[in-house]
């Protein structure tokens, strides 16, 4: 895998929108936080365009990601917000230009998808984490998010403990391997397509937002039935936000669910890693070796950066 150059102070970083349009009240916040940091920023030419639910019509958004990629001067992209979108352009995507300019791509819950993409057709390391408008412009923002946003300034693995958050481990035992995923909405969605997500003797990171219990039963389940289970080294479950049924006496709990599917799995398992759509968000590198120890509770995965 290529881990792309880690920042130092004074470098630029580029602020792209592939996927839905974000607030600029927030990014004006993020960039002020972002050039605390001693960063350079420098805007996405359509990064304030809107076109229905997207940033943009897709030739736009494909250019903004392009571009930033193929600028010399830009050393770490950070997309500004989820929403929907990537899936669109995926197929549209100069690959060879991105494996000819490795650099940070920084992002999660619909980004997912071009973290995925880019990781099986670039051998590139990217970062599942805080976006500019959805996190770093929020007063929810807070010192562990901004802890771990830091590791592109440093060399130290990642170590996610019960320092963060209470772990718990309902199948027990150690596991390595190469950590990926992310949203599990759009990992289902890279099924039968050229990006499909490949398991095989990874640590599969999911989290979600937003979906009831019975539909993370169905996606889990398609995951499950089309084997894309079987071969995984373990999992690690991030946050669930507003996961929760909305007629609570007819549903099965979202633990409820989890447990069912764990259990099949039946592979070391960590859940309660404050990892997704939460506050704080931990930044993580996809695509690097990382090792789940049940017994000490705790996730380590290799830095992503050199």
């Amino acid at each position: 895998m290529i881990k792309p150059n880690r920042l130092k102070h004074g470098d630029t970083v580029g602020i792209i929108a592939p996927a839905s349009s974000p607030d600029d009240k927030y990014i004006q916040q993020a960039v002020i936080y972002l050039e605390g940091l001693g960063l350079k920023v420098k805007y996405g030419k359509h990064l304030d365009k809107k076109q229905g639910y997207l940033a943009g019509g897709d030739l736009e958004r494909l250019e903004d990601l392009h571009s930033s990629f193929a600028d010399k001067e830009i050393k770490g992209i950070i997309c500004a917000r989820g929403g929907y979108g990537t899936s669109r352009i995926a197929h549209q995507i100069d690959y060879d230009l991105i494996k000819r300019n490795p650099k940070i791509f920084l992002g999660y819950s619909d980004i997912t998808y071009l973290h995925t993409a880019i990781r099986q057709k670039c051998n590139l390391i990217t970062f599942h984490g805080p976006m500019v408008a959805s996190d770093m412009g929020r007063k929810e923002w807070d010192v562990l998010s901004d802890y771990y946003f830091q590791q592109f300034f440093r060399s130290d693995d990642i170590i996610y403990d019960e320092t963060i958050s209470r772990l718990k481990a309902p199948i027990s035992g150690i596991a390595e391997g190469p950590v990926v995923g992310g949203n599990l909405t759009l990992l289902i969605a890279s099924l039968g397509t050229p990006y499909e997500i490949d398991l095989h003797g990874k640590l599969l990171f999911i989290e979600e937002v937003h979906e009831e219990p019975r539909m993370i039963d169905r996606m889990l389940n398609q995951l499950l039935s089309s084997g894309k289970l079987e071969h995984i080294n373990g999992l690690i479950i991030g946050d669930f936000k507003g996961c929760e049924a909305r007629d609570e006496v007819s549903s099965f709990s979202l633990q409820e669910v989890l447990h069912h599917y764990i259990h099949l799995i039946n592979k070391p398992t960590l859940t309660g890693l404050k990892i997704g759509h939460c506050s704080p968000n931990i930044t993580i590198p996809l695509g690097t070796n990382g090792e789940i120890n049940t017994e000490k509770r705790f996730l380590r995965i290799e830095c992503g950066t050199v």
